[in-house]
């Protein structure tokens, strides 16, 4: 993980991780980005955007989605043209979940990132990274925040990595994920 980054325009959020063993459920990661506007930052988001989503106003976009972690490289890829936000719009935070499936152990509790092998991530604008890693720090989660977006009073886009572990289902985390810590 890297620290703070000022005046962006365009990012990619990229995940990967290893499909699951033969004979187990398939290991579903999904990026979700939350959108809160400037005049309540840690209320409840404006928008909300994951997989079969996008944005309103096409500033967020999912650019690829899997469901089992197959292939080479980044699983999935979220673009977010912060340069194109609305005004309204003061901060988006980044985060990821893991769907359904049963966790490891034969627990028949949800998947944890322990549970899914190979996680990874990397937010870069253009060619620069701006921050990757992995779950390590956060094993028995179901869900993590990876990055903060907020917008300061001249305009202007800053980055912070925030990798922030929750125990949650998808639907809790997109409530609670945006919340003061």
């Amino acid at each position: 993980m890297t620290g703070v980054r000022k005046g962006l325009a365009k990012v990619e959020v990229a995940l990967r991780w290893d499909p699951s063993p033969a004979g187990t459920p398939a290991n579903d990661l999904d990026i979700v980005a939350a959108v809160y506007g400037a005049a309540d930052l840690r209320g409840r988001p404006v928008q909300l955007v994951h997989f079969g989503s996008r944005s309103p106003d096409g500033t967020i976009t999912l650019n690829r989605d899997s469901h089992t972690g197959q292939g080479f490289g980044f699983d999935e890829v979220m673009t977010i043209e912060l340069h194109r936000m609305s005004p309204e719009s003061g901060r988006v935070v980044v985060g990821v979940v893991i769907q359904g499936g049963a966790g490891g152990a034969g627990t028949g509790a949800a998947k944890t990132f322990a549970d899914v092998a190979g996680t990874g991530f990397r937010i870069r604008e253009g060619h620069t990274d701006l921050a990757q890693g992995d779950f390590a720090e956060v094993p028995f989660a179901t869900a993590a925040t990876v990055a903060e977006f907020t917008r300061d009073a001249a305009g202007a886009w800053s980055f912070e990595a925030r990798l922030h572990g929750f125990d949650s289902d998808p639907e809790e985390f997109t409530r609670t994920m945006g919340a003061a810590r």
